[in-house]
């Protein structure tokens, strides 16, 4: 049994621009990923953590981290496929608390950018659900 925590914004450091946003400003955006491993008497799994950070003329305005769990039944056995949809499952809530809580900022109107899964390196993720 895969049993996912609550995705938790731990971070959220918010500079609102020191000047006007003109349409010159340059607004560059990243969103990096992490994964440790967890392990219990009983249980394995992995941690997530999804960080974005967004800059506005080189000046940070944005940092937002997120992270949640999964906690796996020692027996069960994790494929690529599985782990994907895992990783998936946990940007999409990632994205959803990044999408209500900058409604207050310069960047509501602003996205993450999407997550690119050509970089998660897959196979040393499922090595540590062994």
């Amino acid at each position: 049994m895969i049993e996912q925590t609550e995705m938790v914004v731990t971070t959220w450091h918010y500079h609102p621009p020191s000047s006007p946003i003109t349409q010159e400003s340059r607004i560059v955006s990243s969103t990096g990923f992490d994964v440790m491993k967890k392990r219990a008497a009983t249980k394995k799994g992995i941690a997530c953590r999804f960080t974005c950070v967004f800059k506005i003329d080189e000046q940070m305005v944005l940092e937002c981290v997120g992270e949640n769990s999964y906690v796996i039944d020692l027996e069960d056995v994790i494929d690529r496929n599985e782990l994907l949809r895992m990783i998936r499952n946990a940007f999409t809530n990632f994205k959803e608390k990044f999408d209500f809580r900058k409604l207050g900022t310069v960047l509501a109107d602003k996205t993450l950018n999407p997550l690119n899964e050509s970089v998660i390196e897959t196979d040393t993720i499922l090595e540590m659900l062994i």
